[in-house]
C-alpha cells in the first residue's frame, strides 16, 4: 500500500462520512503487513477512534477475513476471540468496519478501519473509499 493511496482512501472515507451525515469518522489504512500507512480523524471525533479503527483492519488482516465475518465468527466462537484478542495485545476489533482492500488481480494490498458511526456505516465509508481508489473492497460479506 502506497502512501498516496492510503491517504486517498482515508480522506475519501472522511468525505464519504460527511456526505452520509455520519458521526465524525477516523480511518485507519494498513499495508499488507498491518502497519499504520495513513490515519485521518475528523474534526470531533471522540477519542478512542483510532485505536478502534486500527483494531478493526487490524483484525481483518489478522485472520483474511473483512469485518462482517470476523463478527459472524466472534459470534460463534467467543472464547477463541477473547484468545486472540490476549494474543493481539487487544489489538482486534472483529465488527464491520475492518475491510481488506485487494488489488485488481484480487491479491491482499492491505486493509482500511473506520469508526465513529455505526458498525454498517463505517463500512459503506470504506468500501466507497476503496473502490474510489481503483481497489476491491472486500467487507467478508
Amino acid at each position: 500500500m502506497k502512501l498516496d493511496t492510503a491517504l486517498s482512501i482515508a480522506r475519501a472515507t472522511l468525505a464519504e462520512g460527511q456526505a452520509r451525515g455520519c458521526a465524525p469518522l477516523t480511518a485507519a489504512v494498513l499495508d499488507a503487513g498491518g502497519h499504520l500507512v495513513a490515519l485521518l480523524r475528523a474534526d470531533g471525533s471522540s477519542l478512542l477512534r483510532p485505536q478502534i479503527a486500527t483494531g478493526k483492519a487490524w483484525g481483518a488482516l489478522g485472520l483474511g477475513f473483512g469485518g462482517r465475518e470476523l463478527a459472524r465468527r466472534a459470534e460463534r466462537m467467543p472464547a477463541f476471540f477473547h484468545a486472540l484478542s490476549d494474543l493481539s495485545g487487544g489489538h482486534m476489533v472483529p465488527v464491520p468496519g475492518g475491510v481488506l482492500v485487494r488489488d485488481a488481480a484480487g491479491l491482499l494490498v492491505g486493509a482500511v478501519g473506520v469508526s465513529g458511526d455505526t458498525s454498517e456505516q463505517d463500512e459503506a465509508c470504506a468500501v466507497a473509499a476503496v473502490q474510489a481508489a481503483g481497489l476491491q473492497a472486500d467487507t467478508g460479506a
